[in-house]
């Protein structure tokens, strides 16, 4: 999606044809399923399928014109050398690593933000999502806090599955957010007026890091992978983080 523009509720007339609009935005919500780099503007164009307006359709056109720049693009699983967790002696261990961001008050409609993540498996992209909040933020580190306890949730479940089918999970999972302040209200065992309204999320969370499960690292903006699940981005950018998420052209001599 183009950066500067901001989808609403108002700009644009009414389509004439508004089932069009409906079936084109459910298959490209189909192929979210394998190119999780067009995750974030699927889920914006799928916020207006009640009443879709010509701005709406301009937005799921660029989509369909990008997904036909690069047809053969996906994900590509490879032995990237982690699969097996140094320092520890079991070699069926597999390395859980997550990405989280938001994005603050980024809907312009109801100024409810943008959470997404990605996780990776031995290194391979195996599970990613955007979605709006469902509450507004008042501070982006609530909307940061958030975020990182929806992804809390999938990586505990990836573990369980990894347990399930034979592989130990004795190594706590790897969790890259770029807010300090979240961050810190993880570690912080005392709670204030900022924090009560989210204190469900707060004792979810730090209760994973008090058990070992669960490690936080801080990562520079630069290189937050899950930027591309929570906002528009500039094709440069764009093209640095579908590298580093494993997507690849088949087309395309290497």
């Amino acid at each position: 999606m183009d950066p500067l523009v901001k989808l609403d509720n108002e700009k644009g007339e009414l389509l004439h044809d508004p089932e069009k609009y409906r079936r084109l935005v459910g298959k490209l919500n189909y192929l979210t399923i394998t190119r999780s780099d067009i995750s974030f503007a699927v889920s914006v164009v799928s916020q207006f399928m009640s009443a879709p307006r010509t701005t709406h359709w301009q937005a799921v056109l660029h989509i369909v014109r990008y997904l036909k720049g690069a047809p053969g693009r996906g994900l590509i699983f490879r032995d990237r050398g982690n699969l097996h967790i140094a320092g520890y002696s079991d070699p069926d261990c597999l390395e859980v690593t997550g990405y989280s961001d938001a994005d603050w008050a980024g809907c312009p409609v109801d100024r409810r933000s943008i959470s997404g993540y990605c996780i990776f498996l031995g290194g391979n992209l195996v599970s990613w999502k955007s979605k709006k909040q469902s509450v507004v933020s008042r501070s982006s580190a609530e909307a940061e806090y958030r975020a990182m306890a929806n992804v809390t949730g999938e990586l505990q479940w990836i573990h369980m599955l990894l347990t399930e089918i034979g592989f130990s999970a004795t190594r706590p999972s790897t969790l890259h957010c770029d807010n300090k302040s979240a961050m810190h209200i993880a570690s912080n065992s005392v709670f204030h007026e900022r924090t009560k309204h989210i204190e469900v999320d707060c004792h979810y969370v730090r209760e994973k890091v008090n058990c070992g499960e669960l490690k936080l690292v801080h990562t520079r903006s630069e290189e937050q992978l899950a930027d591309i699940f929570t906002k528009p981005l500039r094709s440069g950018r764009m093209s640095y983080i579908c590298h580093q998420l494993g997507l690849y052209d088949m087309y395309v001599p290497t």
